[in-house]
């Protein structure tokens, strides 16, 4: 059973290589890597601004537009959000304090 972001994972790879000029995916993917990382950068600030707003129905939106984003890079650089969930899954049980301190033993 597919999940609404595997749906959206979808439809983006299937997006990247239509014309730019019906699709925003493919357009983003046409002005390159650094462009995409900077969207899907603004996206993260926007929501970190309706974060601090305190502002529920706009951090919804924003973390959407920010998830989307991810998944367009992730798509450019030919990884999956199931590479996310595996380390998500390889992080489970461990403390965030362990878990970043074992990043910086490496």
């Amino acid at each position: 059973m597919t999940d609404s972001l595997d749906r959206l994972e979808q439809t983006i790879r299937a997006r990247r290589s239509a014309d730019p000029d019906t699709s925003y995916v493919a357009k983003l993917t046409a002005k390159g890597r650094a462009k995409i990382a900077q969207k899907l950068g603004e996206e993260a600030v926007e929501t970190v601004i309706a974060a601090m707003a305190d502002d529920k129905a706009e951090v919804v939106k924003e973390g959407a537009d920010l998830l989307f984003h991810l998944a367009v890079l992730l798509a450019d650089m030919g990884l999956s959000l199931d590479d996310i969930r595996a380390e998500l899954d390889r992080r489970e049980g461990l403390s965030g304090i362990a878990e970043k301190a074992a990043r910086s033993e490496s």
